[in-house]
């Protein structure tokens, strides 16, 4: 797609550009510090944004593998005072949670590298493997506890101490479920669909921990098999969780954007001044950024410099409007002729524009 008037060079940078203005889901604080703050759009202070949304990233799976190492600690101890089986193996949950975190830490490392000649989009995209290896882990979790709550249901064993039972599963679902609200939270202002899945995972791991506690119940008034029965009720709960997870990695790595995000990038577009079309809008993520790639009708008589400056224009309103969209491709084309610049291509394409 190259017209006369075609500016000479794209707007996507070799560096990560991150902009942050996530209108959408900004603190008022935020929304005036953005209003009274001077904006810069060059490639340094973009790339800080960037850079930045990792450490944001990493931070958080350094303080929630804290607290969940802490709670698979203090159920491991109360494993020894009630031999409850159904508790070492939400224990066993806990620490593979507390595991996933070392994956999506490893993305996150390598997705601050800048792009080289051979990875000219940079490692942005190692999160969404890690997501894959915590959809993974999750599946691993869910086997786990039907094959515990089965084998329990087939081979029931004493349990002793039933409070202290029912106090580590109280532990264990609280851990997580702070932890599950900490990951997804920051993983959806982030863009981050690993981080997030984790944090589903984290939620997984605290509806196992709440079968303990009302297993322990069951035991109490009489019912020994309440536990294993109650076990596979959660197993399949976790089943659900794993589907929405493995949908929403399946999504990243298959590049869906949210369609709402498509329209708005064509209103954007349309809006600005001296654009007479928008066509062939595409967009995807890499790691927690989203780049963008449209073609813009404008004015036939237009000089190479005006198109190419209608066409910062049109970057320059995209960035401000759409949330964690750090890259832009903009190619001008005449409003009026461009099927038959289009017909150099199509043999190529099999389809005509």
């Amino acid at each position: 797609m190259t017209e006369p008037h075609d500016h000479a060079e794209p707007h996507d940078h070799a560096e990560p550009r991150g902009h942050g203005h996530a209108h959408g889901h900004a603190s008022l604080w935020t929304q005036l510090r953005h209003v009274v703050t001077p904006h810069s759009h060059d490639s340094a202070d973009r790339l800080d944004t960037a850079l930045e949304t990792s450490k944001r990233g990493t931070r958080t799976l350094i303080w929630s593998f804290a607290a969940l190492f802490v709670t698979a600690v203090l159920q491991l101890v109360f494993v020894g005072l009630t031999g409850s089986v159904a508790l070492l193996g939400d224990t066993i949950h806990n620490f593979a949670d507390a595991m996933t975190a070392l994956p999506i830490g490893i993305a996150f490392v390598l997705g601050r590298r800048v792009a080289t000649r051979r990875y000219t989009y940079g490692l942005g995209r190692a999160e969404d493997l890690a997501g894959v290896v915590v959809v993974l882990v999750i599946a691993a979790s869910a086997a786990f506890a039907g094959y515990e709550s089965v084998l329990r249901l087939l081979h029931p064993q004493p349990v002793t101490h039933l409070w202290v039972l029912a106090a580590a599963g109280v532990i264990g679902f609280a851990g997580n479920e702070l932890v599950a609200r900490y990951r997804i939270t920051v993983g959806r202002e982030i863009g981050s669909a690993a981080l997030v899945a984790d944090g589903l995972h984290a939620r997984t791991d605290g509806f196992t921990s709440l079968a303990v506690v009302l297993g322990a119940a069951g035991v109490a008034f009489g019912f020994p098999l309440a536990d294993p029965i109650i076990g596979l009720a959660i197993t399949v709960a976790i089943l659900f969780v794993l589907r929405d997870a493995a949908k929403e990695v399946f999504r990243r790595l298959m590049d869906a954007v949210d369609p709402a995000s498509v329209d708005l990038v064509e209103r954007t577009a349309a809006s600005v001044a001296g654009i007479h079309g928008v066509r062939d809008v595409r967009m995807r993520w890499i790691g927690h950024s989203l780049r963008a790639e449209l073609a813009v009708c404008v004015d036939p008589g237009l000089t190479v410099r005006h198109a190419h400056h209608l066409a910062h224009q049109v970057e320059h309103e995209l960035v401000h409007t759409l949330p964690r969209l750090t890259a832009v491709i903009v190619h001008t084309e005449p409003a009026a002729g461009a099927e038959t610049s289009h017909e150099l291509l199509s043999r190529h394409r099999g389809t005509v524009g």
